[in-house]
């Protein structure tokens, strides 16, 4: 019986933990335990939930801007959203929320220091919001976002610039040859990879950054250059 009432008990706790969390208790338990569950752990992991849910945090956030900026051009609101559903900023509203304790993950993947990953806590938070969103539905999962969200829309003064896009606008401003990027290193392990990029203008000033994708690297290169610039 101890073994079947340790589990009962985890349940319990887990489910309590996502009745607080997600606002709703939820119906079909497993599925979200599948949306905590890393690909280390188990083969039914969280990456169609992720899929899922990815989409439904886009709509959201989008029909948010729409009814909050009613003045601004489709330009604006793009880079508004943008801004908003980044991996960075998924693995933020993770972190306020508990999700890394609650990571189901192989042992070599936690050694790894995996449950602090902005790429997989952005994936589980966009898992987390797929499983509502088929446990309860479009309004119960838009109700969770805009309070995750929340205070996030309303700090955006303006409409923000992706650095790279500033970076590129920078150059041809002051006629200078457009960025270059280059991959310098990729290492650490398939499931928590670090990618390190060089960003350069011609010969007159190069930055680097590192990240846990390519992508992500490369916009926290432009930035640094951006910052070095002065732009």
């Amino acid at each position: 019986m101890e073994p079947h009432r340790r589990g009962f008990l985890n349940d319990s706790g887990l489910a309590a933990w996502l009745a607080d969390t997600l606002g709703h208790p939820p119906h079909d338990l497993a599925r979200y335990e599948r949306a905590l569950t890393h690909g280390s752990q188990a083969g039914r992991n969280y990456e169609r939930l992720e899929f899922l849910g990815d989409r439904v945090l886009g709509l959201t956030i989008a029909e948010w801007l729409y009814e909050r900026f009613a003045d601004e051009p489709e330009g604006k609101l793009s880079r508004r959203l943008n801004a908003l559903v980044t991996g960075a900023v998924c693995a933020e509203v993770a972190r306020e929320l508990g999700v890394p304790a609650r990571l189901r993950l192989g042992k070599q993947a936690r050694d790894d220091g995996v449950n602090d990953s902005d790429n997989v806590l952005g994936d589980v938070v966009e898992a987390l919001i797929g499983a509502l969103y088929l446990d309860h539905g479009l309004d119960a999962a838009r109700a969770f976002i805009r309070r995750a969200w929340g205070e996030r829309i309303g700090a955006q003064a303006a409409a923000p610039r992706h650095p790279k896009s500033a970076l590129q606008e920078w150059a041809a401003a002051n006629q200078r040859r457009p960025p270059e990027y280059a991959l310098l290193d990729r290492s650490g392990p398939h499931h928590a990879p670090r990618f390190t990029v060089r960003v350069t203008i011609g010969k007159l000033a190069d930055a680097e950054a590192t990240g846990s994708s390519k992508q992500e690297a490369e916009t926290a290169a432009a930035a640094a250059l951006l910052a070095k610039l002065g732009g």
